[in-house]
């Protein structure tokens, strides 16, 4: 256990920018990032676990227990990768846990984890949540709503603009859809979806190059690519690896073109950076 504690402290290098203004985030794999704005730490759908049915943790360690310390909880819609109650049920007692309105009805779970002393929250598009005197706004999202596989219950994906020092867009999952840098507004950092955990992504996702478009129509200061390289299904590492490992080099390749101005950093798991906020 010491040993694979060495590993990861090792490997959790902080890139900062210089210039760079008071607001700080790390990728922990997958969907799953702290942002640290105005001292108030926010973590975005939650994933800590090695194997989550047919997918298992490809690359970089389990993140360490300081991954879960977090004032908020950002949720953006109920698929199990980005709800994942276990990953959850490790917050500290005390931790705002903010859903997409009706996500209890649809998962009985978060109730229960209520119960044991998060404060949930729930939060329809267009809403806004006041964490410690930082904003949080939900704003929509192109993609599936539901609990898969199981029931008729939904609830709005979503993804969420945190509002301090800086302007952070955690887009969750979703796809590119018209009026989305309206819907969205201004941002100065943009956590983007690049990819995903097998080796085909259907509707409601974005990959490298869609992603960049996004990237090129927000138009913020620095963007961090997020959703790719962790998790792949078992007895697929055989097919088409460069899915799983290449998003991230795509994504970097598309956006210097489409988007020349925006400083893009590509992060290793456990790695953080200070990114460049233009205000």
């Amino acid at each position: 256990m010491e040993r694979c504690r060495a590993q990861w402290t090792a490997s959790a290098v902080t890139k900062e920018a210089e210039g760079g203004m008071p607001v700080e985030v790390t990728w922990w794999g997958h969907a799953t990032c702290t942002v640290e704005d105005s001292g108030v730490r926010f973590l975005t759908d939650p994933l800590f676990a090695r194997r989550l049915a047919h997918l298992r943790r490809r690359r970089g360690a389990a993140p360490p227990p300081e991954a879960a310390r977090a004032d908020a909880v950002l949720v953006s819609h109920l698929h199990s990768d980005h709800l994942h109650l276990p990953s959850l049920a490790r917050l500290a007692p005390g931790t705002r846990l903010i859903v997409p309105r009706g996500a209890p009805d649809a998962v009985p779970g978060l109730r229960r984890l209520g119960g044991r002393g998060l404060r949930l929250t729930e939060v329809a598009e267009g809403g806004t949540v006041t964490v410690e005197g930082v904003t949080v706004r939900a704003v929509p999202a192109l993609h599936d709503g539901r609990r898969l596989p199981m029931g008729r219950h939904r609830a709005p994906a979503l993804g969420y603009v945190v509002e301090g020092e800086a302007r952070t867009y955690f887009a969750g999952d979703t796809g590119r859809f018209d009026g989305m840098a309206e819907a969205v507004g201004p941002v100065d950092v943009a956590l983007l979806p690049v990819g995903g955990w097998g080796p085909y992504l259907g509707h409601g996702h974005l990959d490298a190059g869609r992603a960049a478009q996004v990237l090129a129509e927000l138009s913020p200061a620095a963007a961090v690519p997020v959703h790719y390289g962790t998790y792949w299904p078992i007895g697929l590492d055989g097919v088409r690896p460069h899915e799983f490992h290449a998003p991230g080099d795509e994504f970097v390749r598309h956006a210097a073109r489409l988007a020349p101005k925006v400083v893009v950093h590509r992060l290793g798991h456990g790695e953080r950076v200070r990114p460049e906020v233009a205000r």
